[in-house]
């Protein structure tokens, strides 16, 4: 999965994804692939941008606040927060992020339309009983979504979700097929789900963002559930 150069890689995860993507009957242009460059520096961010990669998934504020001024001169870039975040972080990741996919809870929804910049969001779904897991747990569901359409610089697109841990694949999928259902339920378009060893599944359950990172960049210093 992780030989070759980076463009050979990028080519290999977009075969991966056609493949999927003829086996449940839709297009490419459904699904877009976020680029997780977590732990991984501005200049691969970079060489990603030139290899025709724009969406990029970080996990941490203060890590793409290190890394945010390097990367000023890549037009039509965008960058996504898929890790959890404090509230107390909210206004800073406004200023660094176009999509927050990790919103949690009434509280962070609140404080991030406080910070007076439109924004679009999505709500971390929490489906699994896993303590390492954050999220809002499904009951969460209608109250959360109702707070998020009343804040008038927050524009909610969709649901998220990280299951546990497992390599197979069909381990995952229930997973992913509730949240589709969820988000059929309530009316948003995008789903944030599946990553390099299981974005198959995902997709033929409906993912329209897939989050990519060790097939693309290989393993990291620190291993992450999130990418």
């Amino acid at each position: 999965m992780n030989n070759g150069t980076l463009p050979e890689r990028i080519d290999q995860v977009e075969r991966r994804i056609l493949t999927a993507l003829l086996r449940s009957g839709r297009t490419r242009d459904e699904i877009t692939l976020v680029a997780v460059t977590k732990k991984f520096s501005a200049a691969v961010i970079c060489e990603a941008y030139s290899c025709g990669l724009r969406v990029f998934g970080e996990n941490y504020v203060q890590e793409f606040a290190e890394k945010h001024p390097a990367l000023s001169g890549l037009a039509n870039a965008q960058f996504h927060l898929i890790g959890h975040l404090q509230s107390n972080k909210a206004r800073q990741a406004t200023e660094l992020f176009h999509t927050v996919e990790t919103v949690d809870s009434e509280k962070l929804a609140r404080r991030l339309n406080e910070a007076g910049k439109s924004l679009e969001v999505m709500i971390e779904v929490k489906l699994s009983p896993e303590g390492t897991k954050a999220g809002a747990i499904p009951e969460e569901l209608p109250g959360l979504i109702g707070t998020i359409r009343s804040c008038a610089n927050l524009r909610l697109t969709g649901l998220m979700t990280m299951p546990p841990w497992n390599p197979d694949p069909e381990t995952t999928r229930p997973f992913f097929r509730r949240l589709a259902e969820f988000a059929r339920f309530h009316q948003l378009p995008k789903l944030s789900m599946g990553m390099s060893h299981d974005l198959e599944a995902a997709i033929e359950e409906g993912a329209t963002h897939i989050r990519v990172g060790t097939a693309l960049f290989g393993p990291r210093p620190k291993a992450s559930a999130q990418e």
